[in-house]
C-alpha cells in the first residue's frame, strides 16, 4: 500500500508535467460572474462537481478505463466534454500524462484523455482502482483550489480547510464508483458547463479552461 500511495502521488503530484495549473475547468468564469466568492461558495460549488458534475464523470471514466481496454471509454470521454476548452483540457493534460509515462515507466497508452490514462496506467502499475480514484479527485480538486485562491482572492488556510473539508466526499465517491462502466456516466451539473462555455469567450482570462 505505501508504495501505491507514493507512485500515485507522483503520478498525480503538481510537479507531474500536464500543465494542470493552467486550467480552471471553467472556475474562471464562476468566479468572475459571482457565483464564487468565498470559501463557503468554493465549496458548495466543489461538491456539486464531485457529486454530480465533472470530477464525477471522471472518476467513472477512470474505473471504467480501469476494467476495460476498449477504445469506445476515451471516445466516450471526448464526447462527454461539454465545451471545447473541457475537451482541449483532458485531452492536452491526457496527452502530456501518456508521454510522460512512456518516457519514465516505459507503458505506451497512446493518447487517452486524462482520466481515462489514469485508469489506465493504474492497471499496468497493479494499483488499486479505489485508491487512485480518491487520489485523482483530491488531486483535481486540489488544483482547482489553488485557482480560487488566485481569482477570488482566497487565503491559504481557507484553501486547505476547504481541501479537508471535501476530502471525505472523495472517498466516499471512489468507494460508490469502485467497478463503475460507461453505464455510470452522467452530469447534472449544468451551471458548471455553462460557464465552461462562457469562459471561451470571456474577454480578459488567465486560464486556458
Amino acid at each position: 500500500m505505501t508504495t501505491e500511495v507514493l507512485t500515485l502521488s507522483q503520478l498525480l503530484s503538481p510537479s507531474f508535467p500536464v500543465g494542470a495549473f493552467a486550467y480552471s475547468n471553467g472556475l474562471e468564469t464562476a468566479i468572475h460572474e459571482g457565483f464564487i466568492t468565498d470559501a463557503v461558495s468554493l465549496q458548495a460549488w466543489l461538491e456539486t462537481l464531485l457529486g454530480s458534475g465533472s470530477l464525477r464523470a471522471d472518476a467513472v471514466l477512470l474505473n471504467a478505463a480501469y476494467g476495460s481496454g476498449d477504445p469506445t471509454i476515451d471516445a466516450s470521454a471526448r464526447a462527454f466534454a461539454s465545451s471545447s476548452e473541457r475537451l482541449m483540457e483532458t485531452d492536452l493534460q491526457g496527452a502530456a500524462f501518456c508521454e510522460t509515462v512512456l518516457a519514465v515507466w516505459g507503458h505506451d497508452l497512446g493518447r487517452l484523455c486524462y482520466p481515462v490514462a489514469v485508469g489506465r496506467i493504474a492497471v499496468h502499475l497493479n494499483l488499486d482502482v479505489e485508491l487512485a480514484t480518491a487520489m485523482y479527485l483530491q488531486a483535481s480538486m486540489s488544483n482547482l483550489i489553488a485557482a480560487a485562491m488566485r481569482l477570488v482572492p482566497l487565503g491559504q488556510v481557507d484553501g486547505q480547510k476547504t481541501q479537508t473539508a471535501l476530502k471525505p466526499i472523495c472517498s466516499e465517491i471512489a468507494a460508490q464508483l469502485r467497478g463503475a462502466t460507461l453505464e455510470d456516466l452522467h452530469n447534472s451539473a449544468w451551471m458548471s458547463d455553462i460557464v465552461a462555455m462562457q469562459h471561451e469567450t470571456q474577454y480578459s482570462r488567465v486560464f486556458r479552461s
